[in-house]
């Protein structure tokens, strides 16, 4: 019987196609030009309120290695709302977590992409959908909207590979600080983290003078 490693190496192989032809076809949509690391995906759900009462919300899923993450780490596949845009991911992504609410639809729209379900708040939004060829104001209005659908202390996770915090805090809405960076990935990268403003994070969440230091200006 394979190892449940051995399974998972399988299917990482498996989606390193898909996710190339899509990339191939969409570049700009895609962002990415791998699957996340593991490790990566770890670090994302590490820093996500999933420990709230409440439903998960995932923008921009691809093909579930976050999604994986989430049930791996004991959250319960019936609280995550996971909305992915591509036709044929949203399908893999059904067949895979049956459980999970796989929406296909515009994670920039949610009032009409979670129709009757637009006024519920989340405990947490975990996002990894390209914004950074959006002007700055467009991201953080954005932004502010996410925030308007969390619960009090809930935040908002982002896989990014940028340097400085792709959304720019904005006071009295959030505040963004970062994870350490994680090199097994390709390419390496950080997770942002988007706490509500006033609302405390732990030093593991907050951005370090290294982290600063070694930023440039976007």
């Amino acid at each position: 019987m394979a190892s449940k490693t051995d399974a998972d190496f399988g299917r990482r192989e498996s989606d390193w196609l898909p996710f190339l032809a899509t990339w191939v076809r969409h570049p700009i949509k895609m962002g990415a030009v791998a699957p996340s690391s593991r490790s990566y995906c770890g670090m994302m759900v590490k820093h996500a309120t999933t420990e709230l009462d409440g439903p998960i919300l995932e923008l921009g899923p691809g093909l579930g290695v976050v999604t994986r993450t989430l049930l791996e780490q004991g959250v319960a596949p019936e609280r995550i709302t996971s909305i992915e845009y591509d036709a044929d991911f949203a399908r893999k992504l059904k067949r895979r977590f049956p459980k999970v609410d796989v929406i296909q639809g515009d994670g920039f729209n949610l009032d009409k992409t979670l129709g009757s379900r637009a006024g519920e708040k989340f405990a947490a939004i975990l996002f990894a959908i390209p914004i950074v060829s959006f002007p700055q104001e467009k991201r953080q209005k954005l932004f502010v909207d996410y925030f308007k659908r969390l619960r009090p202390g809930g935040n908002l996770t982002q896989l990014s590979y940028m340097l400085t915090p792709p959304v720019r805090s904005v006071p009295g809405v959030f505040t963004v600080s970062s994870s350490p960076r994680v090199w097994n990935n390709v390419p390496p990268a950080r997770v942002w983290i988007y706490s509500q403003d006033g609302v405390g994070k732990s030093d593991a969440a907050s951005a370090t003078e290294a982290d600063v230091s070694e930023a440039h200006p976007s």
